[in-house]
């Protein structure tokens, strides 16, 4: 069984930068790795994943502002945000797919969840 949680959020101008974190518990070199987040009253939605092996995928809202990776050896993923936006507001989560589970626009295959952390940007 694998527990993630997830820190690092919090409130910050437009423009600004914040890093999450996400610790996990168990199996971790095996897992892809990834991110949503959910606005309120907006579903939820993809943000990025890294594979086991380093490749790294984003949303096309996010491109070339935010950076995924991971340190196996400290069993975390981080999620750089930077040149953050109004609309980048909701609750990120953290989530994680045995291999070769699929980190669709849902997340509908991944079989652990973080429990969310808020990011607030203001404008």
């Amino acid at each position: 069984q694998v527990q993630l949680v997830e820190s690092g959020g919090g409130l910050v101008q437009a423009g600004g930068s914040l890093r999450l974190s996400c610790g996990a518990s168990g199996s971790f070199s095996i897992l892809g790795m990834g991110w949503y987040r959910q606005a309120q009253g907006k579903q939820r939605e993809f943000v990025a994943r890294i594979s086991s092996g380093g490749s790294a995928l984003y949303a096309d809202s996010v491109k070339g502002r935010f950076t995924i990776s991971r340190d196996n050896a400290k069993k975390t993923a981080y999620l750089q945000m930077n040149s953050l936006k109004p609309e980048d507001t909701a609750v990120y989560y953290c989530a994680a797919g045995l291999p070769q589970k699929r980190f669709d626009s849902r997340g509908l295959e991944l079989d652990y969840w973080g429990q969310g952390t808020q990011v607030t940007v203001s404008s």
